[in-house]
């Protein structure tokens, strides 16, 4: 099922990844995990990272490219920098976004989370619409799941992952998420 609510759910949309398979029975969706991606690295607005959650990269067409083929990833929603939201797997499934894991004693995070891919690198700040769009989203979400936290890829994967890295300006994110509607 995609997301279905007011505000932003009427501007997301869906492209199927295989890059998932069921959550364990009776796993609830208690996270939220916060990444940063950009197909090349730090470069924006292509189809890199949709042809890479729904594996047709082409090896050839970068030489970043050739390191990662093969991956087989996805998140459950990216937020491109316009402030796009593209959906690559339902929330009920588990996307392989996460990896190896772990948040509060509790390893394979990817059974109880939802993923979401922010356009950008941990070198450059995040847009005002990336930021508007992924408040909506929480909320969203947050109304439709019982989550209890937010984390970054970082706190997950201590040690492997960086993002959503230094620019990701949380104050701003939580502020927002805070603030009467």
């Amino acid at each position: 099922m995609q997301v279905e609510a007011t505000g932003c759910a009427n501007s997301i949309r869906f492209i199927a990844s295989p890059n998932f398979d069921e959550r364990p029975v009776g796993c609830a969706i208690s996270l939220l995990v916060i990444h940063n991606i950009s197909l090349p690295p730090d470069q924006f607005g292509g189809d890199g990272v949709a042809e890479l959650f729904t594996n047709k990269l082409d090896p050839e067409a970068h030489p970043y490219y050739r390191t990662i083929h093969g991956l087989k990833v996805s998140s459950h929603f990216y937020i491109r920098r316009t402030g796009e939201i593209i959906q690559f797997v339902p929330c009920e499934k588990r996307a392989w976004h996460a990896g190896e894991s772990c948040w509060q004693g509790r390893s394979r995070c990817n059974d109880f989370s939802i993923g979401i891919e922010l356009e950008g690198s941990d070198s450059q700040p995040f847009t005002d619409s990336q930021y508007r769009m992924l408040v909506e989203l929480t909320l969203e979400l947050q109304k439709a799941y019982p989550i209890e936290h937010i984390a970054g890829h970082s706190d997950i994967a201590p040690g492997r992952k960086t993002d959503p890295g230094p620019c990701f300006d949380w104050e701003r994110y939580r502020t927002a998420l805070a603030a009467p509607r």
